[in-house]
């Protein structure tokens, strides 16, 4: 089973350019709660998926994952990276994953959740998640992943001050996230039919969002938003949001 998990981790970042993916937050009272970052690939598997067949040799796979115990039983692997990218892997510690994959019922879903003391804690979640890449079990260079292009380029911050939450998206170096578009090439065509979701929860009623088109739940205490993966790929600052809570 563990031999099977590390070729994965390469594996699927390249499966999230036929993915949705949603971002689940759920904020308690208290300002503390957990993030939930989703990932559903079952629409690839019913393409035929890729070269998964070649990749997972169980049937049924249903893997939980802690990124602390990996990274110490790679830690002779990781100790030959360059300082800088043994800090963007520390980032990963906090993180859990689990991976269910069902080739009969062409099911793929992932999740990689993680608990917060802190809403701004949270800052650039990407920034970790694009890291998962390194951990490639035979040390060869990672498959390309799409949610690192641009990543240099582009910045996410989350806060909660009083009772107003704001996730923005900030671009950082406009020329790279130009270059980072141009270089998508035929995965363009892949990005098409991905959406990106935030689904976040709050603990009191939600009294206005600054996204018109946001949907709220019948108590108002979730707020979700969805936009073209490619979209978002193309402006870092379309799933900006601030969110207003009852007093």
């Amino acid at each position: 089973m563990r031999k099977t998990l590390f070729p994965l981790l390469g594996m699927f970042l390249i499966l999230f350019s036929s993915c949705n993916f949603s971002e689940d937050l759920y904020i308690n009272e208290d300002g503390s709660g957990k993030i939930s970052l989703n990932f559903d690939g079952s629409a690839l598997m019913k393409m035929g998926g890729g070269n998964l067949n070649e990749t997972i040799d169980e049937e049924v796979l249903d893997s939980v994952i802690s990124f602390r115990q990996l990274l110490a039983e790679k830690k002779d692997s990781i100790a030959n990276l360059s300082p800088e990218e043994q800090e963007r892997l520390k980032k990963l510690e906090r993180f859990t994953m689990r991976m269910v994959v069902n080739q009969k019922t062409e099911e793929m879903k992932i999740d990689m959740y993680t608990d917060f003391k802190k809403v701004s804690e949270l800052t650039d979640v990407f920034g970790a998640l694009q890291n998962a890449g390194a951990l490639n079990a035979k040390g060869e260079d990672a498959p390309e992943n799409p949610l690192a292009l641009g990543s240099d380029a582009s910045e996410v911050e989350y806060s909660l001050q009083g009772n107003t939450f704001r996730r923005i998206g900030k671009v950082t170096n406009k020329e790279l996230l130009q270059q980072a578009v141009d270089s998508l090439g035929p995965m363009e065509s892949f990005f098409g039919t991905s959406t990106y979701t935030l689904n976040y929860h709050f603990p009191r009623p939600v009294k206005s969002v600054s996204q018109k088109g946001a949907l709220l739940s019948q108590d108002r205490k979730t707020v979700t938003w969805k936009v073209p993966f490619l979209d978002y790929m193309k402006d870092p600052e379309l799933l900006n949001i601030a969110v207003i809570l009852e007093d």
